[in-house]
């Protein structure tokens, strides 16, 4: 059997038994007897912490904190740090330690609507537990866990929690103090550690809340395992037929987020103990109502509804409002890609989010404002004008990439994207104020980077030569078109900004953006670059010019590049934005077959268990993909659904079709005035 078509069937088999296995609840992902083999966490955040969940009962796998940049084992450039674990609890019933293989009926299960992980089960016929962890939306420093146990039989329990200093972090200090009072005892275990080179200082405080009165709590023990780990602990007895309940409460913070993480921490956590659980959870459960009130709603494919519900999910988790953090294509799931910040951001995840919630898209791109002059720097040491940002970003906004990677030298496309998404968030919002005193200074300078980049051929275009294309497996050629692309608009926008704010813009932007050249084959087909033929691409490059850049507007010639590259893209090690173009794209060109065939290729072969987890390629084990979400999204709302912004920042509808079994889409919560559109067969 040919191995593409082996590939398709079990890859159909294996999606099939999936669909059986896991509930279509369109806002719960659930597992039944969860197993250490062959199980990718999911992960509830709030966009500064991310929680991924374990195979095992009352653990999280790791802890994600946002903003946390040093190097450590991964080559010489920054990388996100592994950091303390802070829900880490052990549970003992009647001296027998829980794990996986000793309890029965365990199940896991996420609840998109209101962000929370969960997990149950039996232990013998003495009780059942029920365990629920929160990363609270509205203190984005703090965590919950909250733990019922419902006995049986007589039960002596016994909790521990165990904060372990990570071997990523050093000169470790712990601490342990009961705050005590009148009407209060809170007790705080504390520890605090810097990053490897000592550049920031991670702090971490926990307590346990209890419904008991102060006099009725069990007695918090401590104790000191060695250097790197202490606890607290409290044992308790139950008799049958008592439900019993209580809290474990953590706050997570660095010096990147605030002056004194130490005192810092431990208030957060005094803090929210003295809220409460319910007035916690309510904060927590109205914020996620508000960010669900922009939604996407199919009618007559459950299971995508599901699937697209869950990317949308993700990036409400690992984005928010009021910072200046980007998400990184693997958002707060992990490690993955250092926690770097690339494309990934501006072109795939930020066009979702600034149609559903501008406020956030805007936090997106007050990261890269914030690292404006960083961008300014590079572009003069490269020897050119203006700014140019990195390919990879972190903290300081320089350069981030591995040396052995082409792309943090010649992958300039990067420098376009990041102006579009300027310009694309002051048509969105009409923020004038924001355009003068952000967008302005970004379009600008990226303009002026451009102008200093071109080359003038002899027959007077304006090539930019020596990059690495969007298409990263073409390296050091002349005219990337999607490069070239990203250049035309950005001068374009650039123009246009400087005429909104009444600023004479120099005349050779428009001029330059008019004779940077997009070359065609001999075939009519768009050339990807100057020496490109025939050759297979790692992703959508000459695509990107329909859409989003609009540049190639002739439905024929989109049609002819369509059929043309959707051949050169291998069935694996490809990400999975390039068939989500090609879905919108055939979406908007009305052949809803096409459409929906590329909108199942972006993602359903990338899926993992037991919770359909998004990887970056077919087959991977990266997961969660947050880039492959946004591109999935993409293709759904601006091609399914057909959204579109005019040039006059108006988001209307043009003509798309919708998949044949799809009866209805409904997109809620669109734009600054929260506005429904619709679309049916």
């Amino acid at each position: 059997m040919n191995v593409r078509i082996f590939y398709f069937v079990f890859s159909f088999l294996i999606l099939s038994v999936s669909n059986n296995l896991y509930s279509q609840d369109p806002w719960k992902l659930s597992a039944d007897n969860p197993g250490p083999n062959n199980y990718y966490g999911e992960t509830v955040a709030n966009g500064v912490i991310g929680i991924i969940s374990s195979p095992e009962p009352l653990k999280v796998k790791e802890v994600v904190l946002a903003g946390v940049y040093d190097t450590y084992k991964r080559g010489r450039v920054s990388n996100f740090i592994p950091n303390y674990n802070l829900l880490n609890m052990k549970l003992d019933l009647n001296g027998e330690s829980i794990h996986s293989y000793n309890i029965n009926n365990f199940r896991q299960e996420l609840n998109m609507r209101n962000g929370t992980f969960s997990g149950s089960f039996q232990y013998k016929d003495f009780a059942s537990v029920t365990y629920t962890y929160y990363a609270l939306r509205h203190l984005p420093h703090c965590v919950i866990m909250i733990v019922n146990v419902d006995a049986q039989k007589d039960v002596h329990i016994n909790v521990e929690n165990l904060l372990e200093t990570p071997t990523s972090l050093n000169n470790q200090q712990h601490y342990f103090q009961n705050i005590t009072n009148s009407h209060v005892n809170i007790p705080l275990l504390t520890s605090v550690a810097n990053t490897p080179t000592g550049k920031s200082k991670i702090a971490v405080s926990n307590t346990f809340l209890f419904e008991e009165g102060k006099e009725e709590q069990p007695q918090i023990l401590h104790r000191m395992n060695d250097t790197d780990m202490h606890a607290m602990s409290f044992g308790k007895n139950l008799k049958a037929g008592q439900k019993y309940s209580f809290a474990l409460i953590g706050s997570l913070i660095s010096s990147n987020h605030t002056i004194d993480p130490y005192n810092e921490a431990e208030r957060m956590t005094i803090y929210a103990a003295l809220e409460g659980k319910s007035r916690l959870l309510n904060r927590h459960l109205k914020e996620w109502e508000k960010l669900w009130e922009s939604d996407i709603l199919i009618e007559g494919d459950a299971q995508a509804q599901q699937d697209v519900r869950s990317m949308l999910y993700h990036l409400y988790s690992f984005t928010r409002k009021n910072t200046s953090l980007s998400p990184s294509p693997m958002g707060l799931s992990g490690l993955g890609y250092n926690g770097h910040v690339f494309w990934d951001t501006e072109i795939w995840m930020f066009p979702p989010m600034l149609l559903l919630h501008p406020e956030i898209a805007k936090s997106m791109i007050e990261y890269r404002f914030q690292r404006l002059d960083a961008a300014r720097k590079k572009a003069a040491l490269y020897g050119y004008d203006g700014a140019m940002y990195p390919w990879e970003s972190a903290e300081s906004g320089f350069e981030e990439t591995p040396v052995n990677a082409l792309t943090g030298a010649f992958e300039h496309h990067i420098t376009g994207d990041v102006a579009i998404a300027a310009w694309q968030y002051y048509l969105v919002t009409g923020d004038k104020e924001w355009l003068k005193e952000k967008g302005w200074p970004m379009l600008k300078s990226t303009a002026e980077f451009w102008v200093s980049r071109v080359e003038k051929n002899d027959k007077g275009e304006y090539d930019i030569k020596n990059v690495v294309a969007a298409d990263e497996w073409a390296e050091n050629i002349d005219n990337n078109a999607y490069t070239n692309g990203t250049a035309i608009r950005n001068l374009q926008y650039a123009s246009k900004c400087a005429s909104v704010l009444g600023v004479t813009a120099p005349k050779e932007w428009n001029l330059i953006a008019g004779k940077i050249p997009i070359s065609t084959m001999n075939n009519g087909v768009t050339r990807e670059h100057d020496s490109y033929t025939d050759q297979n691409i790692k992703q959508a490059d000459v695509n990107l010019l329909a859409y989003p850049l609009k540049i190639i507007t002739d439905k024929e010639r989109i049609k002819r590049d369509l059929k043309f590259y959707e051949t050169k893209v291998p069935h694996s090690d490809t990400p999975a934005m390039t068939q989500a173009i090609f879905a919108l794209l055939y979406s908007r060109l009305g052949d809803s077959e096409k459409a929906y065939h590329w909108f199942k290729d972006a993602y359903q072969p990338n899926l993992n268990p037991p919770f359909r987890i998004i990887a970056e390629c077919k087959g991977g084990t990266n997961p969660y993909f947050a880039t492959g979400a946004g591109g999935v999204l993409q293709a759904v709302m601006m091609g399914f659904g057909g959204l579109d912004i005019d040039e006059a920042g108006s988001i209307k509808q043009v003509t798309s079709v919708l998949p044949k079994h799809w009866k209805k889409l409904i997109i809620t919560g669109v734009g600054r005035d929260k506005k429904t559109f619709v679309r049916t067969r």
